[in-house]
């Protein structure tokens, strides 16, 4: 089996959901199942954040006519169905069914076409990034599936590959990746580090650091804080003791 780990980063004006979770950064979305069809598309998602970033994301999934993973940039009279299954004031989740027109692509279908059946997938949604986590079977053609990916999103965004990898290979051992982090993770980590962004206080803030490296500032942010998380996920993965090994208090 073989893993695809990609991001989109939508433009504004180009995905509602995209837009809301800009305006709300503490915000997420995350798959809790996703499948897919030749003909349509259903998923079940969760969402956090404060109480009018939920209601903002609940608005953006109700009241846009074809979200549901849909990389059209105009209406294409796609037949969709949104529900709420549950809604506080820090979760809410939501399932989407949507049955496919002509005119539609999106990224499950895109892989079904160039990697075949059996394709499973995780996303997570937080500002304008959308990152997608594909595993397959290794026999599609990826190079295809990533072209015509490429030409379905457009001009509406960009796409930053973070990992391909043999889904049984250790971590950190992926096609030449170092400690599992992407170049563009790698290359924010190490300026941010040169540049005394983690230094207290702080001899650069994210502004002046994504200006230097000629990035958004909400796309160096998401590199860093991808960075952050595997890195720490990795320490507390290599120090664990099992526990018989524990020391006896």
């Amino acid at each position: 089996m073989r893993e695809l780990v990609f991001a989109l980063e939508y433009e504004s004006g180009c995905n509602r959901v995209a837009d809301t979770l800009a305006s709300h950064p503490d915000a997420r979305i995350r798959s809790l199942s996703l499948h897919a069809t030749a003909e349509s598309l259903w998923r079940v998602d969760h969402a956090t954040g404060t109480p009018d970033a939920l209601a903002a994301i609940e608005d953006a999934f109700l009241d846009t006519d074809y979200y549901a993973d849909c990389l059209a940039t105009e209406d294409c009279n796609a037949t969709q169905t949104t529900e709420v299954l549950d809604h506080t004031d820090e979760t809410l989740v939501l399932y989407s069914h949507w049955e496919r027109t002509p005119t539609c692509a999106s990224v499950p279908h895109i892989a079904r076409d160039h990697l075949g059946d059996g394709v499973l997938f995780e996303t997570r949604h937080e500002g304008r990034h959308y990152t997608w986590r594909v595993i397959h079977s290794g026999a599609g053609d990826v190079g295809a599936f990533f072209d015509a990916l490429e030409a379905a999103v457009g001009d509406c965004a960009r796409m930053e590959m973070l990992r391909t990898a043999d889904t049984a290979a250790p971590a950190g051992d992926t096609d030449g990746e170092r400690r599992g982090l992407s170049p563009e993770q790698e290359a924010a980590l190490r300026a941010a580090v040169e540049h005394g962004y983690y230094e207290s206080p702080r001899a650069v803030d994210v502004g002046e650091l994504a200006a230097h490296l000629d990035v958004p500032r909400s796309t160096l942010t998401y590199r860093l804080r991808r960075a952050e998380e595997t890195l720490a996920k990795r320490y507390v993965a290599d120090t664990r003791l099992p526990t018989e090994l524990a020391p006896q208090l």
